[in-house]
């Protein structure tokens, strides 16, 4: 079962720019970036904690499990 980030479309709703949440979370914007690609194949606990609490978003809101 495939594990997606939904961080683009999160990112979109809320009108935030991939910029703006890297300056929030004082990262590089290249790390928002990749974690905004399709090809994220691994990611920090750290930095997903740290995404939802910038976003005051709940974990199983930005992770979702794909049916293959």
């Amino acid at each position: 079962m495939p594990v997606r980030l939904r961080l683009r479309e999160i990112l979109e709703e809320r009108g935030i720019s991939q910029r703006e949440l890297a300056r929030r979370m004082n990262i590089r914007s290249s790390t928002v970036s990749h974690l905004c690609s399709d090809k994220v194949n691994a990611a920090y606990f750290d930095t997903l904690e740290q995404i939802c609490k910038t976003l005051n978003i709940p974990l199983n809101e930005l992770i979702v499990l794909e049916d293959e």
